[in-house]
């Protein structure tokens, strides 16, 4: 079905942060499968761990228990001070055990028609849930009836917020990223997720948080929201988890994960033990090789290059990111970057129209990370002076 506009490109191998075409030419990735391949490509640690495992043992399905599933849960119940987890097969499956958690939370408060607060310019999936949840008219045009229960506010705006919470009883939960990504690598200010968490506390809401992007050690911390002091009381994981194999995860404070009893959900596929072997690979590499750390420190050289070479320039409206999540916002429309990008042997990204967005594997090493900034500052400097 034709549901993807493809580049002129495909793909053969990968290794590190390269990739390489049917013709041996060879690509700097700097998109990682669009935040997926956090550790780069092939990486021996993931393909160990894959390899071993599919071996012995890929899939029982969820009616037994499964060794490898309970082990990564109380990895990422101890990493994220969440009790509970939901393994699933993507970020919009994820999303969607939170927007049904959420619900049931509701109604066993007594609220007949529970509401989620969403935010605008949001991505939380393409099933029909998580797309009424997505703050992106483009997304959701056709598919209507759209799914009900989600009340809209602007990003990065705790009043508006507030003023919601003054007018609709019903609302049972905020789901919101801590930078948004589809929606053009959107930081928010200080203070942002602070007040977020204080107001559902007030409220006796759920601060359910989309890390699907953001986590993993993207932008510089194992979760985003980390750098902020805050636990949330739902979370969703999925993209750099498994490093390229399949797998999601909805996090949840105990009470709040113990609302799933047995027959309110489930998923075939979801933490079986090839995925969770992958995951767990993943979390061993990022805190050996002190991943996280490295994200920070390159993605701050990044943007100090990036603000050097384009920050003076008419056109270029702001340069913004945490880690190694990087945006470069333009005036104008500017997807024609991306096919220029490749043609130099470079994988990037444009979002919301007119962000280039930036999501290199976080094992760059000093050399890649200088050659996208050049290169992407070439192009950019070449599209503003063509004008």
């Amino acid at each position: 079905m034709p549901t993807y506009a493809r580049l002129p490109v495909e793909f053969v191998r990968g290794q590190g942060c390269s990739l390489w075409d049917a013709t041996d030419r060879e690509y700097l990735d700097a998109l990682s499968g669009i935040a997926v391949c956090n550790l780069g490509h092939a990486h021996p640690a993931v393909t160990e761990a894959v390899c071993d495992q599919a071996g012995r043992l890929v899939h029982t399905s969820n009616l037994y228990g499964i060794q490898r599933q309970e082990q990564l849960a109380r990895r990422l119940a101890e990493a994220s001070g969440l009790e509970r987890a939901f393994f699933c097969n993507s970020g919009a499956e994820a999303n969607e055990a939170a927007i049904k958690l959420a619900r049931l939370h509701g109604h066993e408060r007594g609220v007949q028609s529970p509401a989620i607060i969403v935010m605008e310019n949001s991505f939380h999936g393409r099933t029909l849930a998580t797309l009424s949840a997505t703050g992106n008219r483009k997304v959701q045009a056709g598919f209507e009836p759209l799914v009900q229960g989600f009340v809209r506010a602007p990003f990065d705006d705790v009043e508006a917020i507030e003023r919601i919470a003054d007018k609709n009883p019903n609302v049972v939960a905020v789901l919101v990223e801590p930078i948004q990504g589809e929606g053009g690598v959107r930081v928010p200010g200080e203070g942002y997720l602070q007040a977020v968490r204080e107001l559902c506390d007030r409220q006796g809401w759920l601060m359910m948080l989309d890390e699907i992007q953001t986590g993993i050690g993207r932008t510089g911390v194992l979760f985003a929201h980390q750098r902020a002091g805050i636990r949330p009381d739902v979370l969703t994981l999925a993209k750099g988890l498994g490093n390229g194999v399949p797998i999601g995860a909805c996090l949840a404070r105990e009470a709040v994960g113990e609302t799933f009893g047995p027959g309110r959900h489930g998923t075939t596929f979801g933490g079986n033990p090839l995925a969770c072997a992958a995951a767990e690979a993943v979390l061993d590499t990022l805190a050996a090789e002190g991943l996280c750390g490295r994200a920070t420190e390159l993605g701050e050289r990044m943007l100090a290059g990036f603000r050097e070479r384009l920050g003076g320039l008419d056109g270029v409206s702001d340069i913004r990111g945490r880690g190694l999540m990087l945006g470069i916002e333009l005036a104008e429309p500017c997807a024609e970057l991306v096919g220029q990008a490749v043609e130099r042997g470079l994988l990037i990204n444009v979002t919301a129209g007119n962000v280039i967005r930036l999501l290199p594997p976080l094992v760059l090493t000093d050399v890649e990370a200088e050659r996208i900034v050049d290169t992407v500052s070439t192009l950019v400097e070449g599209r503003l002076g063509g004008q």
